[in-house]
């Protein structure tokens, strides 16, 4: 085993559609839906996970264990996860880790949410908000910003803050947020998974109503309801079960967190996890065997955690996308999109797909696995295997949550990726990484353990 462990892929992914935060679904019943989709892929059954990580922000205790039972009672470990935004994501580095480290041929991880509507607030009123640092530290800030005092609900006047500083460094303005959330907005028309599919324009973007100085209402995600879910297994576990026609290996994961400069500097960029998602992606592509600031021309594909247009921009230079300081400049050339160098948030990114906090980074790694698949139909991005290589071009995975946890993960096909014979596209009927159908209870039935509850699963409402 090599010091970076053993070598690990996707081997299933399964998705909800995000929707409105209505109450229309609970987070078991959307877990179950995304779980399932996720076994039928992988062509495994529930029996064949020895450990499970469920994310969620809102929720109770054992709200993952309530989701998974569904699936049966086969005792595992299961462990439940909150790290704000980047939650479904940690969740994902945990399972990775168990089967990295030989403990775990074949783990699971969940994520879903159940949100209210409007800004995000916390359930907890009566103690002070963990981020309550960051936004002491917000209005210091301010200060030394062009604009001055900011206005508008905490998070997305942080994020306004944040690419105001790289508006006043660097010469970025408002028209390149709008020119990225009008940008997602167009590719999510592609994804039936997506809360928005309106398609909206640079003007529409810039005419709807002002959230904060720097953001209006279409550069800023939406709160959600939704489920996804990935399975990632040993190569072992790969051969054994013939998913070299669908397998996609985590060449390398990192989850990284706040250094003092967060608090120190007074940078608003740094408050917003710049330096965080800086350093985790350098780790990424160190432990993928590049040199300082080398390997992202061999990226093609990107899921980045676009919550607010600002931070798309500033994280386009965090993750060393393009040089220090240009990143209006990859907007203005295009190379965010179909066309250009990058295709960055082909799913519509969280502006447009939603935003249901622990799903979040779990359909971000579905996206992208599905991307390296060639499986993503009108989503798929062009060119990702026009290279020498036969493993072709990198998939690229960034998660941010503010408090703060940054997840980056870099993905690429294997050198024996086979595509032919049966495919999960087959188990589930469809092709379920660009078309979006409910599951069935006769769907439950082929993945669920041997070891079930009736009791339990005749609550389930599909």
């Amino acid at each position: 085993m090599s010091p970076q462990g053993r070598r690990t892929f996707i081997i299933g992914g399964g998705c909800t559609a995000f929707i409105k935060p209505r109450g229309q679904r609970t987070t078991e019943d959307m877990g179950l839906e995304a779980a399932t989709k996720a076994l039928l892929d992988a062509g495994i059954t529930y029996d064949s996970i020895e450990s499970a990580y469920v994310g969620y922000c809102y929720g109770d205790s054992t709200s993952g264990q309530r989701a998974l039972y569904n699936l049966g009672l086969t005792g595992i470990p299961i462990s439940n996860v909150n790290n704000n935004c980047s939650t479904g994501s940690t969740a994902m580095y945990l399972a990775n880790n168990m089967v990295k480290s030989g403990l775990n041929e074949c783990a699971l991880a969940l994520g879903f949410e159940r949100m209210s509507r409007g800004s995000l607030g916390s359930n907890f009123p009566d103690r002070p908000s963990p981020t309550f640092p960051l936004n002491l530290v917000m209005k210091e800030v301010e200060d030394n910003l062009s604009t001055g005092p900011n206005s508008g609900p905490g998070a997305p006047r942080m994020f306004g803050d944040g690419g105001q500083e790289y508006f006043d460094k660097y010469g970025a303005n408002i028209n390149h947020l709008a020119q990225i959330a009008s940008k997602n907005h167009k590719h999510s028309v592609n994804n039936p998974y997506s809360q928005f599919r309106d398609g909206w324009t640079v003007e529409q973007v810039l005419a709807s109503p002002k959230i904060c100085q720097q953001l209006t209402k279409f550069m800023c995600s939406p709160t959600s309801d939704g489920a996804a879910c990935c399975v990632i297994a040993s190569e072992d576990f790969v051969h054994a079960h013939h998913l070299e026609n669908q397998a996609i290996e985590i060449i390398a994961q990192a989850l990284a967190t706040d250094e003092p400069s967060t608090f120190e500097s007074k940078s608003a960029m740094e408050l917003v996890g710049f330096g965080m998602t800086k350093n985790c992606a350098d780790n990424v592509f160190k432990q993928a065997g590049f040199g300082q600031g080398e390997g992202r021309d061999q990226v093609g594909v990107v899921e980045l955690h676009d919550c607010f247009a600002a931070n798309e921009l500033i994280t386009y230079d965090a993750l060393g996308l393009c040089a220090p300081g240009e990143a209006h400049k990859l907007v203005e050339r295009g190379d965010n999109t179909y066309g250009g160098k990058y295709v960055i948030n082909p799913s519509g990114g969280l502006e447009a797909k939603g935003h249901p906090l622990g799903a979040t980074g779990l359909g971000m790694h579905f996206y992208i696995a599905m991307q390296l698949r060639e499986w993503a139909g009108p989503m798929q991005a062009p060119g990702l295997f026009d290279i020498p290589d036969k493993r072709g071009k990198f998939g690229l995975v960034h998660n941010l949550g503010l408090g703060g946890a940054c997840v980056v993960s870099l993905l690429r096909r294997p050198e024996f990726y086979q595509a032919g014979g049966q495919d999960g596209r087959d188990r589930l009927g469809y092709n379920h990484a660009h078309e979006c159908k409910p599951i069935t209870m006769a769907d439950v039935d082929k993945v669920k353990s041997r070891k079930n509850s009736p009791f339990v699963l005749q609550l389930a409402k599909l």
